[in-house]
């Protein structure tokens, strides 16, 4: 059984500058974004008429001339596609029994298809443990000595329609190895929440990455899961779509303002193409504590984007069955923490969180408490210059006035 649920929203109190509509106005055509001030969203979990529950979520945001799909599912490793269309009357069509064959291209489609502006799709292929005991390079790449890697294809997931929370237009992909002969995840779990939004806003907790009508947040968490070693690392090998014979670039933003996350200055993203396009998007920490803080934080390291060429990756049935089988994927990695200071040891809790959308990623102003150091450090020169000039007008005002003869 499917389950669904709809939210709508506005603009609100989060309305454009004038700059940021002229900046829409000559780039976001391509993709119908303009005029939508509103957008219907709905998370439906899609069913499996022919067999048992399918972990397919299809979370569905229309707008006036738009509509955006993300299909998350844990067939094979958790995957998504990530699909925009110029329409609001766009829909998602899934054949069963070809997306549950060994050759499952095209039981994935977006209809009509040539209503299609951008495609493309993450694959979280593996859980990466290293050891790294005798590592005192923070620095140092790999971050130690690797254990065998948990593949994603073979971990038992959830029915995701038990999780599906419509208050919070939520659902969590929860899973843990088939075959854990060591008992390593007899008390624990990787845990993949998929968060859509009905308006713009930031989240209570650490990193507070500010979301839009445009974006959906995952946040991933291992909880409870025996460590190999004393110093165990973390970390996740995130496949993607390459364009042609390229890898997607990876870029860095820095700010002066910490505020939303403490001590960490620097936005990571993952573009595809030229703006406006797809992106992910994240702050390069996670966190080993719940809630997360300053105390708890870890750095988030990613290697370059490279072609996959020297192994198979673990493939994603709705990846092939919307792509097709001849596409170039490029992989890169994501660790969390170093030998050094808090890790996933001290409570055996790691958290990292990342933004998925289309069009332009929102972007961190200052905050207000910054604007208002600025303000005062700004003010204060000019609040004495304004004081000095009217001294010295009435200063001159006095010595200058005409004494009229009776």
């Amino acid at each position: 059984m499917g389950g669904s649920v709809e939210h709508s929203w506005g603009w609100g109190h989060c309305a454009p500058s004038p700059l940021l509509l002229l900046t829409l106005l000559l780039f976001a055509a391509p993709f119908g974004l303009l005029g939508e001030k509103t957008r219907q969203v709905s998370l439906e979990v899609i069913p499996n008429w022919l067999g048992p529950v399918q972990n397919l979520l299809h979370i569905r945001a229309v707008g006036t001339n738009s509509t955006l799909h993300y299909m998350w599912s844990s067939l094979g490793p958790l995957a998504v596609v990530l699909v925009a269309t110029n329409t609001p009357h766009s829909t998602l069509s899934v054949n069963w029994s070809r997306l549950l064959s060994p050759e499952p291209d095209g039981g994935l489609m977006v209809l009509p298809k040539d209503s299609i502006q951008f495609s493309s799709a993450l694959v979280f292929t593996r859980l990466l443990e290293f050891d790294s005991t005798n590592v005192s390079d923070t620095a140092a790449k790999p971050p130690g000595t690797p254990y065998p890697p948990y593949s994603l294809a073979d971990f038992s997931w959830n029915n995701i329609t038990d999780s599906l929370d419509p208050a919070t237009l939520s659902a969590t992909f929860q899973g843990h190895p088939m075959n854990d002969p060591t008992r390593t995840f007899a008390n624990g779990s990787l845990a993949f929440r998929v968060q859509a939004f009905s308006r713009s806003s930031r989240p209570a907790q650490p990193p507070r990455l500010l979301h839009t009508a445009d974006t959906c947040q995952l946040e991933v968490a291992l909880v409870g899961a025996s460590p190999r070693g004393n110093r165990s690392l973390f970390g996740l090998e995130v496949a993607t779509l390459g364009q042609g014979p390229d890898c997607p670039s990876m870029q860095e933003q820095h700010s002066i303002d910490d505020e939303y996350a403490p001590a960490v200055f620097q936005l990571d993203q993952l573009l595809w193409g030229s703006l406006p396009s797809g992106f992910a998007q994240w702050r390069p920490v996670a966190y080993s504590q719940k809630p997360g803080g300053r105390e708890s934080a870890l750095p988030c390291q990613a290697s370059p984007l490279h072609p996959v060429l020297a192994y198979p990756l673990p493939q994603s049935p709705i990846v092939r069955a919307f792509f097709g089988s001849q596409n170039n994927f490029c992989a890169f990695n994501l660790t969390f923490g170093a030998s050094t200071g808090p890790g996933y040891w001290d409570q055996h809790y790691l958290s990292w969180s990342m933004l998925l959308g289309v069009g332009f990623p929102p972007v961190d102003g200052l905050s207000p408490l910054v604007l208002g150091i600025m303000a005062v450090a700004l003010g204060a020169p000019g609040l004495m210059l304004l004081v000095g000039g009217l001294v010295l007008l009435l200063y001159h005002k006095k010595y200058s006035e005409y004494q009229s003869i009776n």
